[in-house]
C-alpha cells in the first residue's frame, strides 16, 4: 500500500488553526497518529486495520491482531471487542509488539514531506531528526512561521542588568559568564551575600575558611517564553509554596519527563517563579499561583529566579574573556531503550558541569550531527545537569524510552583540557567514575527506606487545618458499583495514602453524597487501607463492594483559612490530584518518612535553606526545605526536594524547635547528617 499525503506547504493556508507537527512534518490533530509519505508499497501485514496506515507504536491483542496504539486506545473507549474478529477485549490485555516488528516498521523508507525544497528519503525513525536538523524545507517553514508570529524585529534589546546586594567588595559576574538562556532572555545576576530577612540559611552561611574558595551565592532572574502547540496542554511541572505557607515564594519542585517544560530545558527544580505573563506571583497564595500557571494559552512568559551556586573570584575573572555562547536544543530518537547514543562525556577538573569529549563514529549522535565536541550539557530530558556528573547523565539517557532531549551550551573556540576527573559514555550499560566508585544508577535503584511517622515525631495539625473522620454505611445491590476512582498508594514514590479522585454519578456513593473527591480512604468493612499499595487497594474495594452492605471510613481534610474558589473549573485537561497544600493538613499518623543521609567535605556547606519553626506570633510551624543550591551535597544527592518537611535531624525531632535551635544542630554535623523528611507531591501545572 502506498500512502499518499498532501504537500504540507500547499496545505499551509488551509490549516491556519494548526501548526505542522514537528515529528512527521504534516498537519494532523494533536491526538491523531503521525502521517508519512512512504516510498514503496507497505506489506499488508504491517498495516493497522483501523486507520489503514502502516502501524505506529504497534500493540498486539490476545487474539493475534495488531493495531496502532492510538487507534486501539480510541476504539476501546467505545467498544469492548477486537475490530477484526469481534472477540471480547480490554485494552489492559494488549501489549507492545515485539522489538523485531517495531524495528521493521521504523526502517520503512519515507519521503521528506517538503518535496519542493527537499528530495531526501530516510527511515521512518530518522524523519524527526532530519526535519529538526537538516531539512531546508522545514527550516524555511519555521522561519516563515516565526516571521508571521513576530513581525516586529527583536533587534533592540536592553543589556542584562547586574545587581549586587551587600557585597561591594565582590566582583560582578559579567553577562557573558551567565548566558545560559536564549538571546531574548533578560538576565540579572544577583550575588546573595546575606540571606533574606527571616530565612534560616545554613547552606549560605560562610566561615572565614570558606571565603578564599567561595565569595557569594550567585542567582539570576530570567524571562523565559514557553510555547505550546495545544494551549490547554499542561506545562508539566510541580510547584510548592505560596504566601499562605512558610515557604512564601512559589518554587518549582519537579519537572516531569517529556513535558513542555522539560522539552524547553531552561526551568529546573528549585527555581523560584516570580511572574506569570507579567503578573507578580511572588506574594500570592498557593491556589492563586496554581490558577495563574494553569491558565491556557499558546505562549507563556515566566520570570524565574535561578540559583547558580557559589561563585569564586577566579571563575568570575576568567569569565570576562569567555566568547559568545549559544544555547542549542537537540532531540535524539532511540529505537529502543537499550540503543546507545555514542556520546563520550567528561567532567573538567577546574569547572563544574559535563562536557562532550567525543561523538563515536556511526553512533546516533554523530548521525544526527547537531551535537559537537566541547559542548557543555545543561540538561537532559529536563533534568538539570549544570552541576551534574557523567554518571548522572548516563543514568538519565539509559532510562529514557525513546526521546532524549539535550540542552547544551556551545562556546566557540574553547578546548577541553587533557586532564579530566571522570568520564562516561552512553554505550555502557552501567557507568562509574574513574575514582573506583560503584555505578551511580545501581545505588539509586536500591529501595529507599520509608516508614510510618513515629509517635515521637508526630505533631498537631498546622494552624488553618482541620480533619474530619467519617463513617459511611450504605445498603446496595451486590452488583451495584461503588462508583469511585482512586489515586495514591504506598507504592507511589511519595508513599501517599489512598484518596478519592472522582465520584461517578453511576454508583451508590454518589447517591449517598457523603464521600467526596479528595477524601482519604481509611478502611472498608474493617479492612485497613492506609498501608496498601494502589493495586491492593483496588482489589480490596472491589471484593468488598460485592456485598449488600458496605462500611467505609474516610478522612476529609479541611482548610479553615481558604477563601479561594474551587479549582475544579481550572483543572479541565488535568488528571485530578490534591494540591500540595492539601497534604499539609494530613494527620501525622498517616505520614510516611524517609531518612536521607548527606555527606560533605570540611569546607562545604550542606547546600539547602530552610524556613519555618516555632515563632511567638505563629506558634509551631513545620520546617520546610526552601532552596537547594547547585553544586552542593544536597544537590548532588538528588533525594531532597524543595517543599520537603524536615521531621528530625539525626533522630532528634524538630517539632517545637525554633530556627535558633535547629541551625546549631545542623552546623555541629561536620561531615555527615541524617535528615528525616516527609515529601508531598507538588501541585501539577
Amino acid at each position: 500500500m502506498l500512502a499518499v499525503m498532501a504537500d504540507p506547504v500547499a496545505e499551509e493556508h488551509a490549516s491556519q488553526v494548526n501548526e505542522l507537527c514537528c515529528e512527521c512534518g504534516q498537519f494532523h490533530l494533536l491526538l491523531d497518529n503521525h502521517l508519512y509519505n512512504f516510498q514503496d508499497e507497505v506489506d499488508d501485514e504491517l498495516i493497522c486495520h483501523i486507520c489503514l496506515q502502516p502501524l505506529l507504536q504497534p500493540m498486539d491483542t490476545p487474539c493475534g491482531h495488531t493495531y496502532c496504539f492510538k487507534c486501539l486506545e480510541n476504539f476501546m473507549q467505545e467498544y469492548n471487542f477486537c475490530p477484526m474478529d469481534r472477540k471480547k477485549l480490554s485494552f489492559q490485555q494488549c501489549h507492545k509488539s515485539s522489538l523485531l516488528v517495531r524495528n521493521l516498521l521504523d526502517k520503512l523508507i519515507v519521503l521528506c514531506p517538503f518535496k519542493a525544497d527537499c528530495q531526501q528519503t530516510m527511515q521512518r525513525c530518522e524523519l524527526e531528526a532530519h526535519l529538526q536538523n537538516r531539512c531546508p524545507g522545514f527550516k524555511k517553514y519555521k522561519s516563515e512561521l516565526q516571521r508571521k508570529k513576530h513581525p516586529i524585529s527583536k533587534g533592540k534589546e536592553e543589556p542584562p542588568a547586574k545587581v549586587e546586594t551587600n557585597t561591594p567588595k565582590d566582583p560582578e559576574v559579567p553577562s557573558g559568564g551567565s548566558s545560559l538562556v536564549a538571546e531574548s532572555s533578560a538576565a540579572a545576576v544577583v550575588s546573595l551575600g546575606t540571606p533574606e530577612p527571616g530565612l534560616v540559611n545554613p547552606a549560605f552561611e560562610e566561615t572565614e575558611e570558606d571565603l578564599p574558595q567561595r565569595t557569594s551565592l550567585v542567582a539570576e532572574t530570567t524571562t523565559i517564553e514557553i510555547h505550546r502547540e495545544d494551549p490547554e496542554e499542561e506545562l508539566g511541572m510541580r510547584i510548592v509554596g505560596g504566601k499562605d505557607t512558610p515557604l512564601g515564594n512559589i518554587v518549582v519542585q519537579e519537572v516531569l519527563r517529556d513535558s513542555v517544560i522539560a522539552a524547553d530545558g531552561r526551568i529546573a527544580p528549585g527555581d523560584h517563579i516570580l511572574e506569570v505573563n507579567g503578573v507578580n506571583i511572588s506574594s500570592v497564595t498557593h491556589c492563586q499561583a496554581v490558577s495563574f500557571l494553569r491558565h491556557p494559552g499558546p505562549v507563556l512568559h515566566l520570570m524565574v529566579l535561578q540559583e547558580k551556586g557559589f561563585s569564586n573570584k577566579t571563575a568570575q575573572q576568567d569569565s570576562t574573556s569567555a566568547p559568545n555562547r549559544e544555547v542549542i536544543h537537540v532531540t535524539l530518537i532511540k529505537r529502543d531503550r537499550s540503543e546507545p547514543l555514542g556520546i563520550k562525556l567528561i567532567r573538567k577538573t577546574d569547572e563544574a558541569g559535563i562536557f562532550i569529549l567525543d561523538l563515536l563514529e556511526g553512533g546516533l549522535a554523530a548521525k544526527n550531527g547537531k551535537l559537537s565536541r566541547n559542548d557543555r550539557v545543561l540538561s537532559i530530558n529536563g533534568q538539570d545537569l549544570r552541576q551534574g556528573t557523567p554518571e548522572a547523565a548516563a543514568q538519565i539517557i539509559q532510562t529514557s524510552d525513546s526521546r532524549v532531549n539535550f540542552v547544551v551550551l556551545r562556546q566557540p573556540g574553547v578546548q577541553l583540557p587533557d586532564a579530566v576527573e571522570d568520564s562516561s559514555t552512553s554505550n555502557n550499560s552501567s557507568s562509574s567514575s574513574s575514582n573506583g566508585g560503584s555505578p551511580v544508577h545501581h545505588r539509586r535503584r536500591l529501595e529507599q527506606n520509608h516508614y510510618r511517622r513515629k509517635s515521637s515525631y508526630q505533631k498537631d495539625l498546622p494552624q488553618g487545618y482541620a480533619s474530619h473522620e467519617k463513617t459511611v454505611a450504605i445498603k446496595k445491590e451486590p452488583k451495584e458499583s461503588l462508583g469511585i476512582t482512586i489515586g495514591g498508594g504506598r507504592d507511589n514514590k511519595n508513599k501517599l495514602p489512598i484518596y478519592v479522585t472522582s465520584v461517578q454519578p453511576i454508583g451508590c456513593l454518589f447517591r449517598d453524597g457523603r464521600i467526596k473527591r479528595g477524601d482519604v480512604l481509611l478502611s472498608i468493612n474493617g479492612i485497613d487501607l492506609t498501608h496498601l499499595n494502589y493495586y491492593e487497594a483496588v482489589s480490596a474495594l472491589k471484593s468488598n463492594a460485592a456485598s449488600h452492605s458496605v462500611v467505609l471510613k474516610a478522612l476529609e481534610i479541611i482548610s479553615l483559612n481558604s477563601t479561594e474558589p474551587s479549582l475544579d473549573i481550572k483543572e479541565q485537561g488535568f488528571s485530578w490530584s490534591p494540591l500540595w497544600i492539601t497534604w499539609l493538613g494530613l494527620p501525622s499518623y498517616l505520614h510516611c518518612c524517609q531518612d536521607i543521609v548527606l555527606s560533605k567535605g570540611n569546607l562545604e556547606s550542606w547546600g539547602f535553606s530552610i524556613v519555618g519553626g516555632f515563632e511567638e506570633s505563629k506558634g509551631n510551624q513545620p520546617f520546610f526545605i526552601k532552596t537547594i543550591v547547585p553544586g552542593t551535597p544536597a544537590f548532588r544527592d538528588r533525594k531532597l526536594k524543595c517543599g520537603d518537611e524536615i521531621v528530625a535531624v539525626n533522630g532528634v525531632p524538630a517539632i517545637g524547635m525554633s530556627n535558633s535551635e535547629l541551625i546549631p544542630m545542623l552546623k555541629e554535623q561536620r561531615n555527615k547528617v541524617t535528615l528525616t523528611v516527609v515529601s508531598w507531591p507538588g501541585s501539577l501545572v
